[in-house]
């Protein structure tokens, strides 16, 4: 079995709702968002999935959350984009994307270097 992860970073402003805390107002993240895939052999070239590739979908699904309030990006216009909820999302926009021959592991969202969240069903 092998298994590649990729990390990629974005800055996003964000506020829980509900959240009775230093949380409940508007603050800031620089994201850290590690998506990790398994593959149980290799292509012709030694590779278990393209690092480019999956770089690349990773950076569409993040686009849209960098340098904005992600309260007002969809879904998170409706649930809180907490980092639990940011991971679940990317995980189930990254997955159909990534084809046959690989599975995606998890999604780690990262809030800060000391905490964060992994999604994986």
């Amino acid at each position: 079995m092998y298994q590649i992860f990729i990390e990629q970073h974005f800055d996003a402003a964000h506020f829980l709702r509900g959240y009775k805390g230093k949380c409940e107002a508007v603050h800031g993240h620089r994201y850290k968002v590690v998506a990790r895939i398994k593959a149980v052999a290799l292509n012709n070239t030694g590779l278990a999935y393209d690092f480019t590739d999956l770089k690349r979908h990773l950076r569409d699904i993040t686009a849209s959350f960098d340098h904005v309030l992600l309260n007002d990006v969809p879904p998170f216009d409706k649930i809180n984009p907490s980092a639990e909820n940011l991971a679940e999302n990317i995980y189930k926009e990254l997955k159909p994307k990534l084809g046959e021959g690989v599975s995606l592991v998890n999604v780690e969202v990262w809030e800060t270097p000391e905490q964060g969240a992994v999604y994986s069903p």
